[in-house]
């Protein structure tokens, strides 16, 4: 054999014995990469899945919010009702009543509206301020750790005789 063919197999020999020794370093590197590929996944779609919830807590807020806003907006018409009856008779605050229970339909469920009727009188014109305060609910509100959802919402008109 040559000289040189002797030195090519030596670093051949070589090479091949710091390749093997790097490999015995970096066994079980691709396991701690899996891991936290994993772990960062995880992550990553448990804040995704916050992030609906919260979108979806919104949705609902807005929506039974919506609802107390109809709902207090009819308690206001029904108190102008009261007040301005049909028959041309007189207008007084007696005779709006306190509370008004919302018809059963699927906007008003569990709402519930409070009237106020305050008359003020002024150069012998009186105006009425009616103020209408809906509050509509959903869930357990009874307990202390009931899931309830419970939103207000308050309007009010004021109208002259």
């Amino acid at each position: 054999m040559s000289p040189n063919k002797n030195r090519r197999a030596n670093r051949t020999n070589r090479a091949f014995r710091g390749f093997s020794y790097c490999q015995e370093k970096q066994r079980g590197s691709a396991l701690v990469i899996g891991i936290f590929v994993i772990t960062v996944m995880f992550l990553m779609a448990s804040a995704l899945i916050n992030v609906l919830e919260d979108a979806d807590k919104q949705v609902n807020l807005e929506v039974w919010g919506t609802r107390a806003l109809f709902a207090a907006n009819s308690g206001a018409d029904r108190a102008l009702a009261q007040l301005f009856p049909l028959d041309g008779s007189a207008s007084s605050c007696t005779n709006v009543s306190v509370t008004w229970t919302p018809p059963v339909a699927p906007g008003f469920h569990q709402c519930s509206v409070v009237l106020t009727c305050t008359p003020t009188t002024v150069a012998s014109v009186t105006r009425f301020l009616i103020t209408s305060a809906a509050t509509c609910e959903t869930g357990d509100c009874s307990s202390v750790n009931g899931n309830c959802l419970r939103v207000n919402r308050q309007v009010e008109v004021e109208a002259r005789d």
